[in-house]
């Protein structure tokens, strides 16, 4: 009886808390990574001091979650948006490494700065609510949906923006994405593939997809700054994680370049991109989690997460390596893998969209999946493929293979459903799924056959595999190391760890300029705030010393400026 009454109360849109399909499946994919991210931390966690400070934190994370996804109205959002920012800085706080105390002090400034400005923007609502209807100001987002509240003024542009703000740093998006690839470094991984992984993707890409659709109308022009910043998003990014030298920064930066397409998709203001956003959404939760999880059991049986420590785990962790191999597979857009199939949909919502730029930013999004494919090919090669370190290989004579059941579970799933999202993704109703916020029927794919191109895939893994045993049937020649025709007898034990597979790009004419701006940190805006801020204590600091003169002089200066005033 009480299961119906909660399932009654979310069904009225004039309550507190009321559900859309959108909010429902949020909710289904968030119960779903608590349980994985709980079964990996049994073992992963296994040892820590406050563990049941860590588990209460998980599950009011959880609670948290359900209720922004499950609210009708502003300010309880606001409230348990905000505990979500608090819970983050408190998970953050499990790390070991060295930088997690400034990490998550980091993380609760950018998160919590933006929660200021969506308290502004509700503000604002309710102030244009009242304004138009005569009534009370609103705080209720079904009536609020009911008005559409027009993009035609100062207020409502900046109230938009407020909002904006809040969702692109919860996602993880440009200019507000500095927190994750330090919380992806320093933080537990699993609260790594939890958090900045998962559900703050699913929860900013969803709220800035209630306001886009149903409480603002947008206009050309900022469907086209969201294009932009996407676009922004997408490469950038990607080319900070071609750079990164540890494994799960270089995760971080991949987590923010993918939040560049669902902002595009959405940004293309047509219901085919929308789709996209939204399931590249729900695919980047899956694949991303996946990848962190990996990355956690190889930096665990490594015993770090330096890219040139590492390698040659493929034979210690097999299954890890394939799990791990299928998600960056997904992440790059490489079909038949879910990544792909939710890429192809934000393609064609590009192209849909029209305007000038349109072909600007379908280049950028695809030449991004082109970079994030190099970036993994270098990530596989330096963890699980090239030759291991001289640390690694100490630690695999003494250990067993293998990972363990706890951790294996969640790894195996979440792999599974990048293939299986994507070879059945052309049997999706996106339509059924997303609506109201998504008009008419999007459940098609275009030109795009994924049980075609799986089965051409397939054959072509077959035929390769036979053409790799007829050259395994004749016993191989072994031979000295050489280097152009001459035997290298100086050092036969030559490592490359892949590590510096793109340390050109750094020294690439503009681009070395932007490497250096980005490692002095003048993209960081926690960092040029803290610079600005101090700048500000340096000049009030001289300006109150304690010494009497000093403060008569500031008395003569405003009395003087007062006069000046007032003739």
């Amino acid at each position: 009886m009480s299961f119906n009454l909660i399932i009654d109360a979310l069904k009225n849109p004039n309550g507190y808390f009321a559900s859309t399909p959108l909010s429902l499946l949020c909710a289904l994919f968030a119960a779903m990574f608590f349980i994985f991210t709980v079964i990996y931390s049994m073992k992963h966690m296994k040892g820590r001091s406050g563990l049941w400070r860590y588990y209460f934190y998980l599950l009011a994370t959880f609670i948290s979650t359900l209720g922004v996804l499950l609210t009708n109205n502003f300010i309880v959002l606001l409230v348990f948006w905000g505990f979500l920012g608090l819970l983050l800085y408190l998970l953050i706080g499990f790390g070991r490494r060295e930088g997690t105390p400034e990490t998550a002090r980091k993380t609760l400034v950018i998160v919590g700065g933006t929660d200021v400005l969506m308290l502004l923007g509700i503000v604002l609502i309710w102030k244009l609510t009242a304004g138009s209807s005569g009534l009370p100001g609103l705080f209720s987002m079904p009536i609020i949906s009911g008005m559409k509240i027009q993009l035609d003024g100062t207020v409502s542009i900046v109230a938009y923006i407020c909002l904006a703000s809040a969702a692109f740093a919860k996602a993880g998006a440009m200019p507000f994405h500095t927190w994750v690839p330090d919380a992806a470094e320093n933080a537990p991984t699993p609260v790594a593939a939890y958090l900045p992984a998962s559900l703050d993707k699913l929860l900013g890409i969803y709220f800035l997809t209630r306001i886009t659709l149903d409480v603002f109308v947008m206009t050309p022009t900022m469907n086209t700054i969201l294009m932009a910043l996407g676009s922004i998003t997408i490469i950038a990014a990607v080319m900070m994680a071609l750079i990164q030298h540890d494994l799960k920064r270089l995760l971080g930066y991949h987590a923010v370049s993918q939040v560049g397409y669902m902002v595009l998709g959405i940004g293309t203001g047509n219901p085919i991109g929308i789709a996209g956003a939204l399931f590249h959404m729900f695919n980047h939760a899956i694949y991303k989690s996946c990848l962190f999880l990996a990355g956690g059991a190889a930096e665990r049986k490594a015993g770090t997460s330096n890219l040139a420590k590492m390698g040659g785990l493929v034979k210690s962790i097999p299954l890890v390596f394939v799990t791990f191999l299928i998600a960056s597979l997904a992440i790059s857009g490489v079909p038949p893998m879910n990544g792909f199939a939710s890429k192809w949909l934000v393609y064609q919502g590009v192209i849909e969209s029209g305007g000038s730029l349109w072909v600007l930013w379908l280049i950028v999004a695809m030449f991004g999946s082109a970079l994030t494919l190099a970036s993994f090919m270098k990530l596989i090669h330096a963890v699980f493929l090239g030759q291991p370190s001289e640390g690694v290989k100490k630690i695999l004579s003494k250990e067993k293979k293998g990972t363990g059941l706890l951790m294996g579970i969640p790894l195996v799933v979440l792999s599974m459903l990048c293939i299986v999202l994507g070879v059945f993704a052309w049997k999706i109703p996106f339509g059924e799924y997303f609506s109201p916020e998504i008009s008419g029927q999007v459940n098609y794919l275009g030109i795009w056959q994924s049980g075609l191109a799986t089965l051409m895939i397939i054959a072509g893994m077959v035929i390769g595999s036979l053409i790799y045993l007829a050259g395994t049937m004749k016993k191989a020649r072994i031979v000295a190391p050489f280097i152009g025709g001459e035997k290298f007898e100086k050092n036969p034990d030559m490592r490359v760890s892949g590590v510096d597979f793109y340390k050109t790009v750094k020294d690439i004419g503009i681009l070395k300029f932007i490497y250096r701006l980005a490692e002095k940190k003048l993209f960081d805006l926690y960092e040029v705030s803290m610079k600005i801020v101090a700048g500000f204590g340096i000049v009030l600091s001289f300006m109150h010393n304690g010494i009497l003169s000093r403060y008569f002089l500031w008395f003569v200066v405003g009395l003087v400026v007062l006069c000046i005033m007032l003739i």
